[in-house]
């Protein structure tokens, strides 16, 4: 997606696959950036019209979120990915989708552009845990249901402290087992940093229709219990170095998604094209 040509123009929001079988690609590509706040509406515009160009040109495919709680300037663009050579399959087709809708001096102008509109990026490779995940969905299926159905994101980056990955992993495993005996417990999932961190991070992240999603969730002393929970309490503090955890929302205009999510909620994540949305205001009936 917008990784490898889009960082050029710049300088010129799961270890083991488990028995449930593999549900979606073993890796998230996630491009972020920091939007400069008087560029705002220029980046949603730019970022709108590549993605219309991917879904109709057979380009890359893409979810976006925006910062909500948290960073408000922060965007990420996130791709699954079976492998690693994969990336370089998408890299071009993103490219080609770009050069078919606008031609190439357009969409080399838009690069420039773009670079523009952002302070800072970088781009993570990261693995997914689905042993470390709870009430991972089952299957492909399910899996587009959960993302297709979503508007928001919580999502928390853990730093662990070197050398107590296997006590983290631990820890999570204990969480994993005692969350999935409770009815209230809701999908949960994890990623490990393996391209693109500074030490070793881990993401933990749920998914919500709204925000009313997050309300009345059982916390982890409802889960473990009172002596659960004092040994995860010392067991986080010992390996975790620190966490930061924003809340996200999915932009329908800035994503590309996956056919099988997008036919979850079409009316959602198939958006009138930025030239067909312009259009209609013009001919909007003007406020008396």
């Amino acid at each position: 997606m917008v990784r490898k040509a889009l960082l050029a123009a710049l300088a010129a929001v799961c270890l083991v696959i488990p028995a449930v079988g593999q549900v979606a690609g073993d890796y998230l590509d996630v491009y972020m950036v920091n939007i400069k706040p008087e560029k705002q509406a220029d980046f949603e515009a730019l970022a709108a019209k590549m993605a219309d160009a991917n879904r109709k040109h057979n380009g890359d495919r893409w979810l976006a979120v925006e910062g909500a709680y948290g960073d408000p300037s922060v965007a990420a663009f996130i791709s699954t990915r079976d492998s690693y050579a994969e990336i370089d399959k998408a890299e071009n087709a993103f490219m080609a989708a770009l050069h078919k809708a606008y031609g190439e001096a357009t969409a080399k102008k838009m690069m420039g552009e773009w670079s523009n509109c952002v302070s800072s990026s970088r781009v993570e490779l990261r693995r997914r845990r689905w042993d470390l995940s709870r009430k991972a969905p089952a299957d492909a299926v399910a899996y587009a249901k959960l993302v297709g159905q979503a508007r928001v994101m919580r999502t928390t980056a853990v730093h662990v402290r070197p050398g107590r990955i296997a006590d983290f992993e631990a820890m999570m495993k204990d969480v994993k087992e005692a969350a999935e005996k409770n009815d209230s417990t809701q999908t949960v999932l994890v990623s490990q940093v393996v391209e693109g961190g500074n030490g070793t991070v881990f993401y933990v992240t749920s998914l919500r229709p709204g925000l009313d999603g997050f309300d009345k969730n059982p916390t982890a002393r409802d889960i473990l219990g009172e002596e659960g929970y004092k040994k995860y309490l010392q067991a986080v503090a010992e390996t975790v170095e620190s966490a930061n955890s924003m809340i996200l929302r999915y932009s329908a205009e800035m994503s590309a998604p996956p056919d099988a999510i997008a036919a979850i909620a079409p009316d959602f994540w198939n958006p009138k094209p930025p030239a067909a949305a312009k259009a209609k205001t013009k001919t909007e009936t003007p406020k008396q």
